[in-house]
């Protein structure tokens, strides 16, 4: 943060955030951009605050450079000092300085990813960039992959990225759309052929923007609705995915032609994506079937009114003459006109016919009166063969070129998109469908249900769902409970009507621990004619059941679960009229509350596996749909690393994986960021599908699977043993972290407790891991690694030659190891140690704060053991620069933190109501969500 004029002149120049770095060009107009940014910012503060508050800044900056330099007690001393000294008048502007520091960071470092690609794409003859199609493809032909071949892989591809609505994004819509502005404005700084007045001109936009940054309120004032959340999700996929995906289809055609000339390809759309937001209504009583109506309405009017832009701009285009082109005779005769009336411009005429019919679609659909006998689209397949027959006439009347660029992007959209946008998936947890059963069981007089074994409940289910008629009449009256359940499953019936069966496809299952929890949800469609015998006694299916296994017990009994799933008769037919692919869900962040992050990896690995197994016995394809969240405890990470871990066995070209949160906006708020991450998730799958195991790497992987099971359970000792058999533990968690703040913090719809408890069993996963990264442990994405590994070394140090193999040869291990680093990189003791004062009994404070100390030191020395770097990622050196030389800008975030919550918590143990002053603690949350990045 700096100021320029005069007053910049007479002071020491304030270093930017990557000063120190040294590269190539493009790494110095990253430099460049964050200077600019970072003066720009020191000129709004000394005009929006006065030069104090820039004075204010400055002295905390030098304080937190001098503490990371020197790291003595006197520096800390003289820090806290620093801090506590700040006039609480001047807090929140301090506050937000260092805040809105990190997203002006944040947004330079996302330009300069941009930068780096086009960069790569301008080098020609140079090696591809890593995690691009074009370095998959070469892999694939460098291993001698015939194109039938590929062309068969390509076919089988199937991937599907799903927006959550679970609350981790600290960050306003407001604010992610002035980012988006800025953003814009900093790529026109990169063309050469800008003139000074021009860069002038850019650079007074830039202050503008961040002016309305610095007055506009970062946290939200109320809490988000369900509704809320639905636009926010639609927004990506208006803004920017709905270009994008058609964009990666054709660039993957164009690649496979450069290097496969001999094949004509075309590529199946198989990259979609999907949401929760509207649908997710696991312990969220705001997310009812009225809700998910009004939710399929959001997305069909986004799409009517993407593909009504489209239309009109191809009207724009579409400029032929009929006299110099001439147009197919099936065009002439869809345009029903008198065989003597010629249109001049026919395709004008066929796309004001289709932008008539989208119209009168939209009318339809809201119920309203289609005036002029315009007959509307009965789905998207009916709109998509009026544009394929644009097509088909420009490509035999020498309009291939016009074909290709204007009209075959928009076949992309309306295949990928359809009249929904994205697939909606609805969740809900096991319990409420058994106490919907219960009621329904006594209303129709077959007794009691939820006191049945399981083996009872699967018989009496059977039976039920073997029985064409319904379970109760439709006019019977029941408790508002069940028929909340049963209308939403109408309601799933009633969107799939209306906009199309892809609306809706999946119905999820939080806490499935037995086969009754999906035999039960098949009932309940079945009440909804969701599911229906035909005459010749196979079955008709709407919907795909399925279970989401969460913690470690149930990832454990999973594939007993689903072997004896798929030998029910019933439930066989149902998969079967699924295409006999079955979905299953896997719980990254229950699981590893429940047992820690060792334990976690390592049991959905090896669930994976043994469910496969089983699926294969009984001839049913597979598809994982993996539950990660942004932040590294939750399954987070990079998603190419992430793929690329998987069991090979396990990926079958298909793969489904949930974007939370920030996630959201790092990855799909700006067109090039979003085409470079979809690219690396789509060259992992292609690159995954081909590991394909020898005989040798299976017995390798066996032996090791033996190491990391004794390992595993050593691991899930250690945990289980701090966290849940320790009573010194909860006080600490509630006392040294923010958690007692987070839940105001107005993040998403949903409540932070699954039950009003303090036990860490009842709290939601996303706000436990959210809170130990506030305050720099990162607990759950590494306790219990260190003691395990450790022992295991003790016992045989010869040991450790296999671990260093495991690292280099196995994609599994490496990204446990490699994320496991990346935790212990950002988690930061120095910082901790300031937590631990906030807790009210310090001498247990201090036995917790010296094992979690005790515990991460050995965490770090055995990671290095087994790497052979002489540091924390050693090799990854551009990631460690950036957390070192973010740590003195987050650090007066922290501190500021520590204080806050101290003065909260005096105050409302003194008066009972401070509600008023949480805004300055809830601006540190947000500010340290920022320059830590994947919080949640």
């Amino acid at each position: 943060m700096q100021r320029s004029g005069d007053e910049h002149n007479k002071r020491e120049e304030t270093e930017a955030l990557f000063e120190e770095s040294r590269g190539s060009d493009s790494e110095s107009a990253l430099r460049r951009d964050i200077r600019i940014l970072g003066n720009l910012l020191g000129d709004v503060i000394v005009s929006q605050c006065g030069p104090e508050i820039f004075d204010e800044v400055e002295k905390v900056r030098a304080a937190a450079k001098d503490l990371r330099k020197l790291g003595t007690e006197a520096c800390r001393e003289k820090f806290r000092k620093t801090i506590r000294e700040i006039p609480a008048q001047h807090r929140q502007e301090v506050i937000r300085a260092f805040a809105l520091y990190f997203q002006l960071v944040n947004l330079a470092e996302q330009s300069h990813r941009i930068r780096r690609k086009r960069e790569y794409e301008r080098s020609t003859g140079s090696r591809p960039q890593r995690g691009s199609l074009l370095s998959a493809f070469a892999k694939i032909k460098r291993a001698g992959m015939e194109a039938p071949e590929l062309q068969s892989l390509i076919h089988q591809l199937g991937v599907e990225l799903v927006l959550t609505a679970h609350p981790t994004e600290a960050m306003r819509r407001t604010v992610l759309d002035k980012h988006q502005s800025m953003a814009l404005i900093l790529e026109k700084f990169d063309d050469p052929s800008v003139t000074s007045r021009e860069m002038k001109a850019y650079t007074r936009e830039l202050k503008a923007e961040i002016v309305s940054l610095w007055q506009t309120r970062n946290v939200r004032k109320e809490r988000l609705t369900v509704l809320d959340e639905v636009r926010n999700g639609l927004y990506f996929l208006d803004e920017v995915l709905f270009d994008v995906l058609p964009a990666i289809h054709m660039e993957m055609e164009e690649q496979l032609q450069a290097l496969y000339p001999e094949q004509e390809w075309e590529v199946p759309t198989f990259l979609r994506f999907g949401s929760w937001m509207g649908g997710d209504r696991d312990g969220n009583p705001y997310v009812t079937a009225e809700l998910t109506m009004q939710t399929l309405v959001l997305h069909f009017d986004l799409a009517m009114r993407k593909y009504e832009a489209e239309i009109l701009a191809l009207g724009q285009d579409l400029s032929q003459s009929f006299e110099r082109t001439g147009a197919s005779a099936e065009l002439m005769e869809s345009l029903e006109l008198p065989s003597d009336c010629v249109p001049d411009e026919p395709y004008r005429a066929k796309v004001d016919q289709i932008l008539a019919r989208l119209q009168a679609t939209k009318a339809r659909y809201h119920g309203e009166v289609v005036l002029g006998g315009i007959t509307s689209y009965s789905g998207p397949a009916e709109f998509l063969a009026d544009v394929r027959l644009l097509e088909r006439s420009l490509l035999t009347h020498k309009g291939q070129e016009i074909a290709e660029v204007k009209v075959k992007p928009l076949i992309r959209q309306i295949e990928l998109f359809g009249f929904h946008m994205a697939t909606l998936d609805i969740r809900q947890h096991s319990e409420v469908h058994e106490a919907a059963l219960e009621e329904l069981f006594r209303r129709a007089r077959l007794g009691g249900y939820a006191d049945c074994t399981e083996e009872e409940k699967i018989t009496r289910l059977s039976g039920l769902l073997e029985d064409r008629r319904p379970l109760v009449s439709p006019h019977v009256e029941l408790g508002a409970g069940t028929q909340e359940t049963l209308d939403v499953f109408h309601a799933v019936r009633r969107g799939q009507q209306l906009f199309g069966a892809d609306c809706i496809q999946n119905y999820l299952i939080s806490m499935s621990q037995g086969v009754s929890d999906l035999l039960e949800v098949l009932l309940l469609a079945k009440e909804a004619g969701l599911f229906q015998w035909r005459e010749d006694g196979t079955v008709a299916s709407g919907l795909n059941i399925v279970p989401l296994f969460e913690t470690i017990e149930d990832l454990r009994a999973a594939p007993e679960i689903v072997d004896v799933l798929f030998a029910n008769p019933v439930y066989r037919a149902q998969v079967q009229a699924r295409g006999d692919l079955q979905e299953i869900m896997l719980g990254y962040s229950d699981s590893n509350k429940d047992g820690g992050y060792l334990t976690s990896n390592w049991e959905l690995y090896k669930s994976q596996k043994a469910i496969h197994r089983v699926a294969e016995r009984y001839g049913v394809k597979l598809k994982f749909f993996h539950g990660r969240g942004g932040a590294l405890g939750r399954g987070g990470g990079p998603i190419e690393r992430s793929i690329l871990a998987q069991p090979p066995e396990a990926m079958q070209g298909k793969v489904k994986i949930t974007e939370q949160g920030e996630v959201i906006s790092q990855r799909y708020s700006h067109p090039g960021i979003a085409m470079r991450s979809l690219e690396s998730a789509v060259s992992s799958v292609l690159l995954a599908s081909l590991n394909v195991q020898t005989a040798y790497m299976q017995d390798t992987e066996r032996r090791w699977s033996e190491m990391m099971e004794e390992l595993s359970q050593a691991s899930f000792e250690a945990y289980q043993n701090f966290v849940y058999r320790n009573e010194d533990f909860l006080p600490y968690f509630h006392q040294a972290t923010p958690i007692d703040v987070i839940g105001e913090l107005n993040l998403g719809s949903r409540p932070a407790k699954r039950r009003n408890s303090l036990r860490i069993q009842d709290l939601r996963a996303i706000p436990w891991v959210f809170s130990w990264t506030q305050n720099r442990h990162l607990l759950p994405a590494w306790f219990g690694f260190g003691k395990a590994m450790s022992s295991e070394l003790k016992r045989n140090p010869e040991s450790l030659r296999e671990f260093r193999r495991m690292y280099q040869f196995w994609p599994f291990f490496q990204a446990m190891i490699d994320n496991i680093q990346m935790a212990l990189a950002k988690a930061d003791m120095l910082i901790a140690a300031e937590y631990v004062r906030l807790v009210e009994d310090q001498e247990l404070a201090e036995r917790v704060f010296g094992k979690i100390q005790e515990e991460y030191e050995r965490t770090k020395r055995v990671v290095l053991e087994i790497t052979g770097e002489q540091g924390i990622l050693a090799n990854a050196p551009v990631i460690q620069e950036s957390i070192r030389l973010r740590n003195p800008y987050v650090d007066p975030l922290s501190y500021l933190q520590v204080l806050l919550l101290e003065e909260l918590r005096q105050t409302r143990r003194e008066d009972g109501d401070a509600a008023g002053d949480i805004d300055d603690v809830l601006l540190t949350i947000n500010g340290i969500s920022s320059g830590l990045r994947n919080t949640g």
